[in-house]
């Protein structure tokens, strides 16, 4: 198959960027699409945990320094529960996260792909994968819509598309799940007091609050609630103001708060996948499953996942045999103790009466809780970096 390009990288976003830097400092002709134009705004916790931003420096160390250079210093985390349970962890001493906006990493890690020599077209919709063939593969996809439609061939597609990909929707890769569907609001304040280094985790039997400083003076505030939970027609705004309003520590921090952002909305949030592609197509990033972000270690999965989806095309390319089993068992190994823990979490949160239970036995050992959040942030990798 003739084609321009060797590897259409379907997203923008870390996962896709990252995917694309790997294979074009390769040698790899690279094009990515993208139906936003960047910088763009994007629904996130804005952190980087300790693991995550040791792996970026592996990935380029002058992304790495540009983050450091302009994010405020995450230290640890403070997770309070019902009953007044709080506890405070704190990274070890010399291991940190970072907290930035996404559209600012974002915008890095694609001119840095694009530095590396990879084509970004902006304003791109793609709408379905193009598949060819006996055994059928993915030769390229369908993108733009009317007398606009266009194709783009290549032997190697890398859907990075996000939770709702088409690519990977299309042919039934992936699905959102059905149980315990969660959507998140998010937005920004001003004017927050008792903001720390450390990011926050407000866990209730109605959802769970995030709270993390990002630069500027300003607070990234995430609310996210079961679908059971959320009242028909109530405004993104509304729901935000009852997640303070309902914890009062938070609401007496958030008294003289204004919002100055509009309300992000995102929902249903977890998406499943058991496979990682088919013959001519690789997942990368919410693609490839999209977990609950209570963690806050999406970006690592993100910049891990695009990473292994740059080996596995190369693989790809190299052999000229599918390598979409190859990456699903890199990603099992890479990812399979984090999943455990986002599952036990995610089951956790939607049944009060254990909820209550943890709560009770955080009251009495909070070492376990400790611990998690070191797992949570991938303190690991950092410790073992270089």
């Amino acid at each position: 198959m003739h084609s321009e390009f060797d590897v259409i990288v379907v997203g923008a976003g870390p996962a896709g960027t990252v995917a694309a830097m790997r294979l074009a400092r390769a040698g790899v002709r690279v094009r990515i699409v993208d139906r936003e134009t960047f910088p763009r705004h994007k629904l996130c916790g804005d952190t980087l945990n300790p693991g995550c931003l040791s792996l970026l420096s592996q990935l380029d160390s002058a992304v790495a320094q540009r983050v450091r250079a302009r994010a405020l210093k995450v230290s640890g985390m403070t997770v309070t529960g019902p009953g007044n349970v709080t506890v405070h962890a704190d990274y070890p001493q010399g291991i940190s996260g970072a907290s930035l906006m996404r559209r600012d990493l974002d915008q890095w890690l694609l001119e840095t792909a694009v530095n590396a020599g990879a084509t970004f077209d902006p304003g791109i919709a793609v709408l379905a994968p193009i598949v060819s063939g006996n055994p059928p593969r993915v030769v390229g996809v369908h993108a733009g819509c009317g007398r606009n439609e266009r194709e783009f061939r290549s032997p190697v597609v890398i859907a990075a598309d996000g939770r709702a990909s088409r690519v990977a929707a299309q042919l039934n890769l992936s699905r959102f799940c059905r149980d315990s569907q969660r959507w998140a609001y998010g937005a920004y304040f001003t004017d927050v007091e008792g903001l720390t280094a450390h990011g926050e985790m407000h866990v209730r039997a109605d959802g769970y609050v995030g709270v993390a400083p990002v630069p500027g003076a300003l607070a990234n505030i995430c609310v996210v609630r079961a679908r059971r939970q959320l009242v028909a027609g109530e405004s993104g705004e509304r729901v935000i103001a009852r997640g303070i309003s309902s914890e009062p520590a938070l609401a007496e921090r958030f008294a003289r708060a204004r919002r100055v952002s509009a309300v992000s909305v995102l929902g249903p949030l977890a998406v499943e996948s058991q496979v990682a592609g088919c013959p001519g197509l690789l997942l990368a990033g919410d693609a490839a499953g999209f977990v609950d972000p209570m963690t806050g270690d999406g970006l690592r999965f993100a910049i891990a996942g695009g990473d292994l989806a740059a080996r596995a095309a190369l693989l790809e390319l190299e052999s000229g045999a599918s390598a979409h089993a190859q990456l699903h068992a890199w990603r099992v190994r890479e990812f399979k103790t984090k999943w455990r823990i986002n599952r036990a979490l995610r089951t956790l949160v939607g049944s009060p009466r254990a909820l209550s239970c943890a709560a009770l036995a955080a009251r009495a050992w909070q070492a376990p809780v400790q611990r998690l959040v070191g797992l949570a942030g991938d303190v690991y990798l950092a410790r073992h970096a270089g």
